[in-house]
Parts: structure tokens; C-alpha cells; sequence
């Protein structure tokens, strides 16, 4: 008899405790595929700290990502500077390895949220030993070719994931309006149109996005596609006497026709990041700028990515630079840049805005809303369920097949130039 009972009390047990399991397991939906990405979202969103929820909000060069600091700071994003590499001529493996230990700190957090690892693939993977090179925007532009753009995008991508990496700043989709910039060789075109067309490169970066996607939602198809980055909005490429990073003077009618235009289809095309300009439009710091970021970006053209800022761009809003930090950030966070490139001064960037949330300054749903749409982009890419690199895709770094392709684009993008008349003549 009692061992009968005994048998029956395990049961019991047993059931409870499974039941718990279950109980616990549809509680965290953030932590649940099956459920919609709107419901993971608010469901981690309301779990998180405001500290959790600012850590999530920076990006830091990769020198400073140890795991302490991924942990203590709960970092949402870290990146590879132009020249920031593992070591010399460094293998996938190498890169993989380096990637995989900081996503690890990340995920040894409370919350277990995965970091956005993002690097400057802009014309291949250009920061990396042995990887296939493409032309420059500039000659892509001269081809005319849509397609090919899309196939350069789709090679890239599988490069870019060959080193565990699943997100590229690109493409650049300035127009450039005046040669005398020195980054028109990033720009496809001083026709909008042009520009507009080879935004097709996003569909090869991240994958075509189904015929039901709703407008403006990020997408990216598999772990074979990398998140993509619109930059920089807007009119980079319209400064006065091309002087960088300086003022374009436009009406709103001609800067959203001329330098606007190629924005629309890449939120068309479900591009998960925007990126800020470092310039002015008609004297306004573009990283200040809270109409062309909350109301016509996220408003009016229903961007539901994140914005990200460029390289210690904040900084350079007052002049000179670092003059009044927190009124950057207030500025800066205040006109809708989600997260912030800062890369490296992340301490003084979290305890000041973490200050300014609880002095008034900066509501907290303007937090929620950087927040929320972070989460969103690391849902839309898989991040929760596959945080670590895919090694199987090593073999990509560099393929004989991407190497053709490159020959090809190079071939397209031959111009001839003939000399014409004199211009005293």
C-alpha cells in the first residue's frame, strides 16, 4: 500500500512539475518561434529594465566588447570600424571565432538577448582578407543592370555571413549632385531614377520579401541573407560645392525628389536599417533632425526599422565636436535615432541618457519605440534562435564563383570617355 502511494506521489510530482515547464515556457513568448513577432516584441520589451533597454540602444567597436562588458552593459551592437580585424589577413574561422565569443557574453545576460554584430561591406566584403571585390557604386551605376546589383547583394551577403557576421552598413544611396565630393564614387548616380533602380541589391543582400509583406517592415529571408542598411538620409550627396558632410539647401519638394527618391523602394524592399547623415539640410544637423527622421521616415513613409546614427556622428553636432554631449544625445535620441554608433565613449553615452530618462528630458516611450524597433529587426533575423555563426558557410569567403561574378560586374561597368569640345571654345 505505501508503495502504491509513494509511486503515486511521483506522479504527481512529476506532473507538477512539468506543468511548470509548460507554465513557464508560454510565459516567455519572446523565447517562443511559434508566436507573432509583434507579441515577442512587447513580451521582451516589458520584461527589460530601462537600463537593459539603453544598453540596447548602443553600438560599440568590437575592441571594447569584452564579455564583462556585453554582460554589465547589456550591449545590443557591436561592429568592425573600417580597418578593425581580429588579427592580419585573419581566416573566417578567426573572424567566426571573434563574433561568436561576443555574441556569447550577450546571451549570458538575463534576458539572453542576442547583439547585432555589423561591418562595412560596401563593395564585397572589403574589410577582409581573401574576400571577392566588387567595383564601386559609381561603376555598378554605369551598367544600368538591376539584376546584377541584386546578384552582387546576394554574394556579398554569403560572403559577409562566411566571417559569422549578419549585418552590413549597405548600401549607400546618395545621389550625388555635384563631382566635386570626394564620396561620389558611393553614389550609383547623380539620377535618382539610377539610384532608385539599383536599390535591387537590398532584395540580394536580405531576400525578397513575400507579395503580403506589410510596407516598411523589415525582412530578411534566411541565414544565408544579411540585415541591410539604407545611408545616409538624407541628401548626402547635395552639399553645397560637394564639401562633405556639410549643408544641402534644397526645398522639401526638391530633396525628397531628388535625394528622398530611392528611400521609397528601399522601404519597399523591407530594408531593416536606416542610417543618418553626418550633413545639414538648410543648416539643421540631419542626426537633430526630428521631422525628416519621427515624422516624414518613420511617419509618413512607415519605416518600421531602426535608424541607426553614423560613426561618433552626435559627437559632431555641436561644433566642435563634444562641446555639449549631453545635448547631443538629447537631440540626437529626440529626433528619432533609435541606436547610436557611438563606438567607443558607451559608459558616459548610457549614464548620461539613462539620467536624462529619469530627469523628464527624454520620455520613455521614445525609448520604447528605439527599443522595440531593435527588437524587432533581431526577431525579423533569426538572432534569438541562431546566435552563433554558421560554419558550413566558411567555403563562401571568396568563391570561384564570386569571383567570376565580379569579373562580370567589372566588364559591365567599362565607360568609355570620348573627348569633347573644348569648354573655352
Amino acid at each position: 500500500m505505501a508503495s502504491r502511494m509513494d509511486s503515486g506521489l511521483c506522479l504527481l510530482l512529476l506532473l507538477v512539475v512539468l506543468c511548470k515547464c509548460v507554465e513557464a515556457t508560454e510565459h516567455l513568448k519572446y523565447k517562443n518561434p511559434s508566436q507573432p513577432i509583434t507579441a515577442r516584441v512587447e513580451d521582451l520589451l516589458r520584461r527589460m529594465t530601462l537600463e537593459e533597454k539603453i544598453g540596447q540602444m548602443a553600438q560599440i567597436e568590437r575592441t571594447l566588447a569584452t564579455p564583462d562588458v556585453m554582460k554589465n552593459y547589456y550591449i545590443g551592437s557591436v561592429l568592425s570600424g573600417g580597418g578593425s580585424v581580429p588579427e592580419p589577413k585573419a581566416s573566417p574561422a578567426t573572424w567566426m571565432n571573434m563574433v561568436n565569443e561576443i555574441q556569447k557574453g550577450a546571451m549570458s545576460t538575463r534576458l539572453q538577448i542576442p547583439m547585432i554584430y555589423g561591418i562595412d561591406a560596401v563593395h564585397g566584403h572589403n574589410n577582409v582578407y581573401g574576400a571577392t571585390i566588387f567595383p564601386h557604386n559609381v561603376g555598378l551605376g554605369a551598367t544600368r543592370d538591376p539584376d546584377l546589383a541584386r546578384r552582387i547583394g546576394a554574394a556579398t551577403a554569403l560572403e559577409v555571413r562566411a566571417t559569422g557576421i549578419p549585418y552590413t552598413f549597405a548600401p549607400c544611396v546618395a545621389v550625388c549632385r555635384d563631382p566635386r565630393w570626394g564620396r561620389c564614387y558611393e553614389s550609383y548616380s547623380e539620377d535618382p531614377q539610377i539610384v532608385k533602380a539599383m536599390t535591387e541589391i537590398i532584395v540580394g543582400l536580405q531576400g525578397q520579401p513575400p507579395a503580403n509583406s506589410i510596407k516598411g517592415m523589415p525582412f530578411l529571408a534566411g541565414q544565408s541573407n544579411v540585415a541591410a542598411c539604407a545611408k545616409h538620409f538624407v541628401g548626402d550627396g547635395g552639399t553645397t560645392n560637394g564639401i562633405d558632410e556639410n549643408n544641402t539647401v534644397s526645398s522639401f519638394k526638391r530633396l525628397v525628389n531628388t535625394h528622398m527618391t530611392p528611400y521609397f523602394d528601399a522601404i519597399e524592399k523591407g530594408v531593416s536599417t536606416i542610417m543618418i547623415s553626418y550633413s545639414s539640410w538648410n543648416g539643421v544637423k540631419m542626426h537633430t533632425n526630428r521631422f525628416l527622421i519621427s515624422h516624414v521616415l518613420k511617419k509618413q513613409l512607415g519605416f518600421k526599422g531602426f535608424v541607426i546614427s553614423d560613426w561618433e556622428a552626435i559627437d559632431r553636432i555641436t561644433s566642435p565636436p563634444d562641446a555639449n554631449y549631453s545635448l547631443s544625445i538629447l537631440e540626437s535620441v529626440g529626433a528619432g535615432i533609435d541606436m547610436v554608433m557611438l563606438p567607443y565613449n558607451f559608459t558616459y553615452f548610457m549614464g548620461n541618457l539613462t539620467s536624462q530618462v529619469k530627469g523628464g528630458f527624454i520620455s520613455m516611450n521614445r525609448i520604447n519605440d528605439a527599443v522595440r524597433r531593435i527588437l524587432r529587426v533581431k526577431f525579423t533575423m533569426g538572432l534569438f534562435e541562431q546566435p552563433l555563426a554558421d560554419p558550413s558557410l566558411a567555403n563562401q569567403l571568396g568563391s570561384k564563383e564570386h569571383r567570376e561574378l565580379a569579373r562580370e560586374v567589372v566588364r559591365k561597368s567599362l565607360v568609355l570617355l570620348k573627348n569633347g569640345k573644348n569648354y573655352n571654345s
